[in-house]
């Protein structure tokens, strides 16, 4: 069973790794934001539960499970918000952008045309 939450740590951590090496290469604020949210939720899951299925007689099962839990509601809330908040702080989109959601919906919640 160790080397089975070994291999599940290892997957864990190379898409952490993966996470921040795409943070390193993204274009915009948006782009990183998106890639650093979505390989470390998987990697902090992954790694955790490796430590969990590696570990069975230390008795954190339950715990690693809520701390699981708490990255999957927290991570993509947080990340929304700040790009949110990003992007009413005025940070440009990459030029390679093709559609800007938020602008449009600011548009028309003010009444103006597109």
């Amino acid at each position: 069973m160790e080397i089975f939450g070994a291999l599940i740590t290892l997957i864990g951590s190379i898409f952490l790794l993966l996470g921040g090496l795409g943070i390193l290469r993204m274009p915009d604020v948006y782009n990183r934001m998106q890639t650093g949210t979505k390989a470390t939720t998987l990697g902090s899951i992954l790694f955790l539960a490796g430590i969990s299925v590696g570990h069975l007689e230390c008795g954190c099962f339950g715990k690693i499970i809520i701390i699981i839990l708490f990255v999957i509601f927290t991570n993509p809330i947080s990340s929304n918000t700040l790009a949110r908040a990003a992007h009413y702080a005025g940070v440009k989109l990459t030029e390679r952008s093709v559609k800007d959601d938020l602008k449009e919906d600011n548009l028309e919640n003010k009444g103006e045309k597109k």
